[in-house]
């Protein structure tokens, strides 16, 4: 085993009135945190905010980075492998590298979700490519071609469908 160092020098520090937002007034609200980037390949963080039952992420898995799901506020159900689970305000879910999992508020509730992924990857382009998708700039199938570039692989999970 390994141990991987992180590398920078200056304490990262981001003010909530200067984060980027991505889809303030949608469904699904994504504040930009720090990247990998920033964090010396520590750790990539968001915070995504889900009203009303909105679907966060379908099932995909990551090979190289473990997830962290913390509950700030409403709940959330989560893919994790085969498993959904529900989580709730202080409620934390950890995914290891590999796992598929997906994520999105219980029906009929809100969600405040702090995500991170450690060791960090370049994310914030991708939570773009997003924004462009819900704006009809670009075609969801274009995020089959930058899948490797975000190690972001979507798949398909019988245990997801059947609850969502």
């Amino acid at each position: 085993m390994s141990l991987f160092v992180p590398k920078f020098d200056e304490t990262v520090i981001v003010r909530d009135a200067e984060a980027e937002v991505m889809g303030r007034d949608a469904p699904v609200a994504v504040k930009l945190l720090a990247d990998s980037s920033a964090t010396g390949g520590a750790l990539s963080t968001v915070r995504v905010t889900l009203t009303d039952g909105a679907d966060g992420a379908r099932p995909h898995l990551h090979n190289n980075s473990a997830e962290m799901f913390y509950l700030l506020d409403g709940a959330a159900e989560l893919l994790s492998g085969d498993d959904v689970v529900t989580a709730e305000r202080g409620d934390l879910v950890v995914v290891p590298p590999g796992r598929p999992h997906a994520f999105a508020a219980t029906p009929g509730a809100d969600a405040d979700i702090l995500i991170v992924i450690t060791p960090g990857v370049e994310r914030f382009e991708y939570f773009r490519h997003l924004q462009r998708i819900r704006l009809g700039e670009v075609t969801p199938e274009s995020l089959l071609e930058v899948q490797d570039l975000y190690d972001n692989h979507f798949l398909r999970s019988t245990a997801w469908e059947g609850r969502r």
